[in-house]
């Protein structure tokens, strides 16, 4: 009797013990968190705030932000960084850890789930679809959370920062015009954005609750995007519920 009420026993914590570590891992594996802010980048303050390669053994690892002192745009999908820079005129994509960052946005993903866009063509219908799309499959939307886009989109405006040393005075048109910039058409692309409506001025723009980076298939051209058109051949993923 006492030895199968000792197993009943070891059962009972040994399910619970696993039911916490369950409970645990989901957490972490969908928390957003940040370094930097743009209202303290948009005051003149562009130090850098993170180290990459604090970051370099995630193994799940998605983030997007901007090289310190504006030299740049950081972009890592699934712990794969296409990190671009604007060197000599030219922009030139790198897979290192080994820079800092004056903003950082970042989370560990272990699984995602994919939905069609439908009915979308412009940021702002995207920015709609996401959030119903994520409060029907039971996104936390009081919190931030991210996504990705795989496809090929119609338009996507994009550019590179390379700030001025010494320019103490910004501004978002400044931003782009910095370093390098372009349109890309009919291009296959893959995307990953931060969605938030709680951190405007911090990792999003005062107008939108979205910040989006991307590469192209190849891996010739990364950076932030500005605007973007879609096509009905657009994957959306969202952390796996």
């Amino acid at each position: 009797m006492k030895r199968l009420t000792y197993i009943i026993v070891l059962v009972f914590f040994t399910i619970a013990f696993s039911s916490c570590r369950d409970k645990e891992s989901k957490t972490l594996s969908t928390e957003v968190k940040h370094s930097g802010a743009l209202r303290t980048i948009m005051s003149g303050n562009i130090q850098p705030v993170i180290s990459l390669d604090t970051l370099s053994k995630m193994k799940n690892l998605y983030a997007l932000g901007a090289v310190d002192n504006l030299k740049g745009e950081i972009q890592i999908f699934d712990s794969q960084p296409s990190n671009s820079f604007v060197v000599d005129s030219s922009l030139q994509i790198k897979d290192s850890y080994n820079i800092k960052a004056s903003l950082l946005v970042y989370a560990e993903i272990k699984a995602w789930d994919s939905f069609q866009i439908e009915n979308s063509k412009t940021k702002s219908d995207l920015e709609k679809q996401i959030f119903e799309i994520a409060t029907d499959i039971g996104i936390d939307i009081e919190k931030p959370f991210p996504f990705l886009l795989d496809g090929t989109i119609a338009s996507l405006d994009w550019h590179v920062i390379n700030w001025k040393d010494g320019d103490k005075i910004h501004s978002h048109k400044k931003h782009k015009e910095s370093g390098l910039n372009g349109t890309l058409k009919d291009s296959k692309v893959q995307i990953i954005g931060f969605y938030s409506t709680k951190h405007k001025a911090v990792f999003t723009h005062h107008t939108t609750n979205m910040h989006m980076h991307f590469k192209t298939d190849g891996n010739e051209i990364a950076g932030h995007i500005d605007d973007l058109l879609l096509h009905q051949t657009v994957t959306l993923k969202l952390p796996k519920q």
